[in-house]
């Protein structure tokens, strides 16, 4: 196989510095931030403004491994494998994010719902569309409702989660 490339479109800029105080989903956290596009790239930006919710595909460029199984945040019990968990360890390091999108300034864009480092490369955005991208009878797999009771209310970060006994620290 050939190796495959891409090139960051831009910048995310956030509060977030470290992996242990970082939204473990942005939907818990009114965290704000912005994304700056690369001039060349700005372009590709006419009309996006029309759009709530944007889909956000990054580069996890601190992973810190490329891990096969992993403890997730919302369950420190159990190793699980790594595409049944959102874990920034992959063997590709790929982030994917929904935001709310607050304003457009020429090449940047406020958003709010961050969980993403600062400074991480974006690689890519796309509009989130309702009638595409919602889908009806979901099942969440380990995911479920136990998982989920008051995270919102928490600091839903892997030290929050820790210090409310919900998850161990990873390996």
């Amino acid at each position: 196989m050939t190796d495959i490339v891409f090139r960051p479109i831009g910048i995310i800029h956030s509060e977030h510095t470290e992996h242990e105080n970082t939204p473990i989903q942005g939907i818990f956290n009114p965290s704000r931030g912005r994304v700056e596009v690369f001039e060349e790239f700005a372009e590709g930006l006419r009309d996006i403004e029309s759009f709530s919710h944007l889909i956000l595909i990054y580069h996890f460029d601190r992973a810190t491994g490329k891990n096969l199984t992993q403890k997730p945040f919302l369950d420190g019990e159990k190793e699980r494998g790594i595409f049944a968990i959102r874990h920034f360890n992959r063997p590709n390091p790929i982030g994917l994010s929904i935001v709310r999108l607050l304003d457009v300034h020429d090449n940047i864009l406020e958003i709010e719902q961050v969980d993403i480092l600062d400074g991480t490369p974006i690689l890519d955005i796309k509009p989130y569309v309702h009638q595409f991208d919602h889908r009806e009878e979901v099942e969440n797999g380990w995911v479920d409702n136990t998982h989920m009771d008051d995270i919102g209310a928490w600091n839903a970060t892997p030290k929050g989660l820790r210090d409310k006994g919900r998850a161990k620290h990873e390996k």
